[in-house]
């Protein structure tokens, strides 16, 4: 039968990629996101756009309803909405921060949780976690981007196990650089928030590395694929990382280094 997807951030970037093309392999497909002018164009696929605020529970429960009242069950979620503070930590608000949370983390296991029960009675069901390589190594002005990743993994983690007696499969997509409006808003928010503070020649050097990278960064149709490839898999990965040299090399050397010698690394390419 033919499966139907929530796929959350779908606006732009990894979101709007991954539902293009799960809707042109056969998925009934929803896209939701907050900005639902900018996913007027998916509709030309054949997806159904739905307003979405992780943020807020009465938004979330609302458009989980719309769905079920329309196909019955929701067999797909790909949480995917998400963003990047940047800025020391002593420098960022906590008022931020904990908005930070409330998307990368709360609203994507608010999600699960609402999905979850239709699941169960279905005995299928696939949630796909969209993390990052960030959410195994931390780098300086990134903590609280990186503290939500980390804790996607860990839930992600604790999940796999709990739900996997009802068919139920957790995956976590880790994307290295990838070209979305992501790498842009961080680096503005990073230069606002710590660009003339204590940790302001920090921030400079963090910014300028982010300009490098941004030259060498992947497509979101990549992490799309890595998606799809999930959740069709007979027996799927816990985890699916991109094929990208950089991140390969920077997991690899986070199992063999201490934390200071990976730490020296991570500062001499800042520096």
């Amino acid at each position: 039968m033919k499966k139907t997807a929530l796929v959350t951030g779908a606006s732009a970037g990894i979101g709007k990629a991954t539902a293009i093309y799960l809707a042109r392999h056969g998925y009934t497909v929803y896209g939701g996101a907050r900005r639902t002018d900018n996913m007027l164009d998916l509709r030309s696929y054949g997806i159904t756009p739905i307003a979405l605020d992780v943020t807020k529970d009465e938004s979330v429960v609302a458009c989980v309803n719309q769905i079920f009242a329309a196909e019955g069950s929701i067999d797909i979620l790909v949480n995917n909405a998400g963003f990047g503070l940047e800025g020391a930590i002593e420098d960022l608000p906590m008022q931020d921060a904990r908005y930070q949370l409330e998307v990368n983390v709360f609203g994507a296991m608010r999600l699960a949780q609402l999905v979850l029960p239709k699941m169960r009675e279905n005995r299928y069901g696939k949630i796909v976690n969209i993390s990052s390589v960030g959410g195994k190594i931390a780098f300086p002005l990134g903590g609280w981007y990186h503290a939500s990743k980390f804790a996607l993994e860990a839930l992600s983690d604790s999940m796999r196990n709990e739900v996997k007696e009802f068919g139920i499969d957790v995956i976590v997509v880790e994307p290295g650089a990838t070209r979305s409006e992501w790498g842009t808003v961080a680096t503005d928010i990073l230069l606002k928030v710590s660009g003339h503070t204590a940790y302001k020649d920090l921030a400079a050097k963090t910014h300028s590395l982010f300009t490098r990278l941004a030259k060498d960064v992947a497509e979101p149709i990549v992490i799309a694929e890595l998606v799809r490839k999930g959740i069709e898999a007979k027996i799927p990965k816990a985890r699916y990382t991109t094929s990208q040299l950089a991140s390969l090399l920077l997991l690899g050397l986070k199992r063999i280094l201490s934390d200071r010698q990976l730490d020296r690394l991570i500062m001499s390419q800042i520096k």
